[in-house]
This record gives C-alpha cells, sequence and structure tokens, in this order.
C-alpha cells in the first residue's frame, strides 16, 4: 500500500506544531489516521525536527499496535495513540506536546482555567491534568 500522503500529513503536522514553538527538544509528537486503511503515522522516537523527513514517519495498525511500515521506532507514545484511535472514531489526528505553559499548570496539579471565548468555543469549562505523581488516587 502506499503510505505516502499520510506520511506527508503527518510530517506536517509535526513540522508546524515545531514551528510554532509547542514542542521541546524531541519531546511531542502528532500522529494522523488513516481509517479506510486502519492505520495512523506518527513520528519516529528521539528524532530531531531538524532531521525529520516525510519517509521517515512511521506507519502503524489501529487494531493490533504493530509496525507496518517504516525502518524506524515508533514515538513512546503510540500506545495512546492508538487507544485513542480505536476508541474515538471521530479522531482525525492527534498533537501530543509537552508545551512550557501545559506543563507549568500540569506540574502545579492545577486544571488550565477558561480564560477566553476561543477556549470556550472548544472545551467548556477547565483543561484537568493528572494528579500529583506522588499524590494517592
Amino acid at each position: 500500500m502506499d503510505y505516502d500522503e499520510l506520511r506527508q500529513a503527518a510530517y506536517a503536522a509535526n513540522i508546524r506544531v515545531w514551528q510554532s514553538g509547542l514542542i521541546v527538544l524531541t519531546w511531542g509528537n502528532a500522529s494522523v489516521v488513516d481509517r479506510a486503511q486502519g492505520v495512523f503515522a506518527i513520528k519516529p522516537s528521539g528524532v530531531a525536527y531538524e532531521e525529520l523527513r516525510p519517509d521517515a514517519m512511521v506507519i502503524v495498525s489501529i487494531r493490533t499496535g504493530e509496525v507496518i511500515s517504516g525502518d524506524l521506532r515508533p514515538s513512546s507514545d503510540t500506545p495512546t495513540h492508538r487507544v485513542l484511535y480505536e476508541r474515538f472514531a471521530a479522531i482525525g489526528a492527534i498533537v501530543h506536546t509537552h508545551s512550557q505553559a501545559a506543563t507549568s499548570f500540569a506540574q502545579a496539579s492545577t486544571p488550565i482555567p477558561c480564560m477566553g471565548t476561543t477556549h470556550a468555543d472548544h472545551f467548556a469549562g477547565a483543561v484537568p491534568v493528572t494528579r500529583h505523581p506522588l499524590q494517592k488516587e
């Protein structure tokens, strides 16, 4: 199967997120799904954005999580992307970042408050964060 368009879309998404300043070092990635083929393309693990190329994107099966095409190891976030694609059919792409602002809220165990209409248009209320890693459930 030809995955060139899917690889190009994932590459473009990764570069846009990186160029927007939402990614520090290699911490973060984007993936794009092709539901008809049952696969998604994701950034390979540890590849610097300056060196990233469309043909480096790794193609992964949504059903099994197996690498279908690609010579590099997919992102360590691949299992999370796979589960989200598997469980939420409306998702067409996923962006995962460690932006300084969002990371600061998460480290402080503080939900990101709704501060404007753009936020309210897309997400009702505060964006929740995970519990502090040392806090008991």
